[in-house]
């Protein structure tokens, strides 16, 4: 093995429950996932961490595997702690806790959103980007300043990935609904109006949403899948172009699972290009919830001493992006 470094990472913010191995070189060598599927709605927080629990073992098993290794030779493990549903993370922080005692190797905690940009960053070679990081559970524009991620502009309400998987649901679409929206909106011809809600550098999705559902009893779907997809998108691109010219980031990152949509990347893209910005977006298998980016994120807090006891590793549902030193970014 040489000097590199192993840590594993477990993620379990919300309906993945997932793995992975990152080196000290740079390398998510394994990621394995269990995904929960609500029977109905949207994701219900107990049925979730149950079915981590249930997932948990089989799931660590096949990541030390795919990465040649047992539990001994992890140098440390981290775990998603926040932001994220209460249950979820419980489960996952215990799964985190029993294998750095079995093991004897240091527990480092994590924020979920911060590892979704790492392991972008990592991924792209880009060192200061601006980063827009949208999911299911979180929209926000952010950009290195001072020790800290700082928010440029964030969602005052519900995600983007939220509002559009709710109302592929009442379209009847089954998960994941971004593709499937993708899709009928390419066959759009027409253009809805839409409540389009930008409140200075911040996005509201909640009434967007509202409007979109009570529409679609009388409106052709396509049409209105086209509508919707423009007006959201249309809101975070105004933002991140205000927030890319005010920073003068020379690129734009765009990371999260919603990160996937092509429809989005265009519109980055060319945001990107107005602005003289590289635009550059995470893999698409490193885009959703996973256990790789917990363990790259882990491996570069560990690296400046960021580790917690056991008896101390408390979760944190409601721990934002902006209240985390980053010491690994100064200098």
């Amino acid at each position: 093995m040489g000097s590199v470094l192993y840590v594993l990472g477990i993620e379990s913010t919300a309906h993945t429950f997932g793995c992975g191995v990152a080196t000290s070189d740079g390398r998510v060598i394994s990621n394995a996932k269990a995904e929960y599927t609500p029977k109905a709605g949207g994701i219900h927080p107990r049925e979730a961490s149950q079915h981590h629990a249930s997932a948990a073992a089989s799931t660590v098993s096949n990541a030390l595997s795919a990465a040649g290794l047992t539990i001994s030779q992890i140098d440390a493990v981290a775990f998603s702690t926040g932001p994220g549903l209460g249950p979820c993370l419980r489960t996952g922080a215990t799964v985190a806790r029993m294998l750095s005692l079995l093991s004897g190797k240091p527990l480092i905690p994590v924020n979920h959103c911060i590892a979704h940009i790492e392991v972008g960053r990592m991924c792209t070679g880009e060192e200061d980007p601006l980063v827009v990081y949208v999911s299911g559970g979180n929209t926000l524009v952010s950009a290195y300043s001072d020790g800290r991620y700082r928010i440029f502009g964030e969602t005052l309400d519900v995600a983007l990935g939220n509002c559009l998987d709710t109302f592929a649901r009442a379209l009847g679409l089954p998960h994941p609904g971004v593709p499937k929206l993708e899709v009928l909106a390419d066959g759009g011809r027409s253009f809805i109006p839409l409540p389009y809600i930008v409140k200075g550098q911040d996005m509201s999705y909640s009434g967007l949403l509202t409007d979109a559902i009570r529409r679609s009893k009388d409106h052709d779907r396509s049409d209105l899948s086209l509508s919707l997809l423009e007006v959201a998108y249309g809101m975070l691109a105004e933002v991140a172009e205000r927030a890319l010219a005010h920073t003068e980031k020379p690129a734009l990152l765009l990371t999260g699972g919603v990160a996937r949509s092509r429809r989005l990347q265009r519109i980055m893209d060319a945001v990107c290009r107005d602005h003289g910005a590289r635009f550059s977006v995470v893999p698409p298998d490193l885009a959703g919830d996973n256990g790789g980016m917990i363990a790259w994120t882990g491996y570069l807090a560990w690296r400046e001493g960021i580790t917690v006891d056991v008896e101390e590793s408390y979760v944190k549902p409601k721990w934002r992006l902006d209240e985390v030193d980053v010491p690994w970014r100064r200098g």
